[in-house]
């Protein structure tokens, strides 16, 4: 990833490994970064802006400032979002920054294109049709029904949240409606999801299959590119760990400082493996619970169970989250949980053993369901967990940074011993392609250096 351009936020900001934690004020940094967002989009000279967002660092709360000042400043704008439900969310919080704001929420002809929730909203107006939405200041949907509408006249502005999971051919799709754009997302987080090969396209400046802001960027070098500096979802104690290992060039710092959040445990530990690994997290943010080494199954029983156990007796031992958001402990409940794997019939096997042990409401899914989610604490099974192989699937970097920056407080990873050897047997072979710029830090790399990072919080346990 190449250095922030043109960016007067970022040249007041520090940079290098670890700078994003240095200096005084997250919060003037955050809103020094955002004037100068906000002062390129509305007045600046490009067709373009790019941005790009840490986990938690505020991303949705951008994207929505920014249209409010565009409609404010009479340049009605159109917005896409990547999903039926990213667009809900910003068609809500647009309704509730400005009750009084005419907003447009675009949608398919299926029963279920949208949250039927919206039409309770006397300022949204919701059609299938985009002639029914004119001349309303804002006009939301997704980059699919986006493809399929047609205009007279292109909008002056549009804001395309998470561009980095759209495709470029998604973008080629849409580029003829719009004049100027700002573009919003996270690197770090997976690719975009193809569901044909690319291989043919590789190094191509037109690859259909590379996100949008890499083609975007290729095709215009000189667009002025800023990054959001602080994380208000990810705690002090997981903030360096997920900037060094997977925003080397784009660091960030946590909007909060060591103990000013604190998860606690009503009933004393049993002594069992889950419940110490529990106190860990607790205490240091990161918990390593280690089974044995052993090839396993992918939808390994013991390590299922072990999720499932953790999970249990976090709720079972009555814990209590204390933030800056309050200053009352907050019960850590079921739907403040969530589990991340990389499979679907991971999780499958994760959710019946919760069942069994009489636990509801727990969200568990794969990393690409959980992109964008934000929890209290999650428990997540290791991608190379049980493995006899690093393939590149489970060597992804964006999967498992999205699994290791959904909490607020704490992350309790489950795997079996033996990553370090495996990654050592196993090294990167991914053939190299002319014209394609090297991902950095490669899958490999953010899988040992994470790895000796938890291993220092590792609770060894044989059930």
């Amino acid at each position: 990833m190449t250095a922030p351009v043109d960016d007067p936020a970022a040249a007041r900001l520090p940079s290098g490994p670890g700078a994003a934690r240095s200096g005084s004020d997250p919060a003037a940094a955050a809103a020094r970064a955002t004037e100068a967002i906000l002062a390129d989009t509305l007045h600046g000279p490009h067709r373009g802006v790019v941005v790009d967002s840490p986990p938690g660092a505020g991303k949705s709360t951008l994207v929505v400032r920014a249209a409010l000042e565009l409609a404010a400043a009479g340049r009605p704008l159109m917005v896409v979002a990547q999903t039926n439900a990213q667009v809900d969310d910003l068609v809500v919080r647009l309704a509730e920054q400005n009750p009084d704001l005419p907003v447009g929420r675009l949608h398919s002809s299926d029963t279920d294109a949208y949250d039927k929730a919206l039409d309770e909203l006397p300022n949204v107006r919701t059609s299938a049709r985009a002639a029914d939405l004119a001349g309303l200041d804002v006009v939301l949907s997704t980059a699919a029904k986006w493809a399929h509408v047609t205009v007279d006249e292109p909008w002056r502005h549009a804001i395309v949240d998470e561009a980095y999971q759209m495709r470029s051919d998604a973008l080629l799709a849409v580029a003829g409606l719009f004049e100027r754009a700002l573009f919003v997302g996270d690197p770090g987080q997976l690719d975009p999801f193809s569901v044909v090969g690319a291989e043919q396209w590789a190094g191509l400046s037109y690859d259909p299959s590379a996100s949008a802001v890499s083609t975007l960027l290729a095709h215009n070098p000189g667009l002025p590119q800023h990054r959001l500096p602080v994380s208000w979802r990810l705690p002090a104690s997981a903030a360096p760990l997920v900037s060094d290992a997977f925003y080397p060039y784009t660091p960030f710092r946590s909007g909060t400082g060591h103990g000013e959040r604190r998860l606690r445990f009503a009933v004393p530990s049993d002594g069992t493996g889950p419940d110490r690994v529990i106190d860990e997290a607790a205490q240091t943010g990161w918990g390593l619970l280690e089974l044995p080494a052993r090839h396993t199954p992918r939808t390994d029983p013991e390590a299922v169970r072990a999720v499932a156990a953790v999970v249990a007796r976090m709720l079972a031992r009555g814990g209590t989250t204390v933030s800056e958001r309050s200053e009352e402990p907050a019960p850590l409940t079921a739907d403040r949980i969530a589990v991340g794997t990389a499979h679907r019939d991971q999780a499958a096997a994760v959710k019946s053993a919760l069942a069994e042990l009489g636990v509801r409401d727990v969200t568990v899914d794969t990393a690409n369901r959980l992109q964008g989610r934000e929890f209290d604490v999650t428990v997540m099974l290791h991608p190379l967990s049980g493995r006899p192989d690093a393939t590149a699937f489970h060597l992804e970097t964006g999967r498992l940074c999205v699994l290791a920056s959904r909490h607020r407080h704490a992350c309790v990873v489950v795997c079996r011993a033996g990553v370090s050897e495996l990654l050592d047997e196993h090294p990167s072979t991914e053939p190299v392609q002319l014209g394609v710029t090297v991902k950095f830090p490669d899958g490999w790399e953010a899988m040992m250096s994470t790895w000796a990072q938890w291993s220092e919080h590792r609770v060894p346990w044989r059930p």
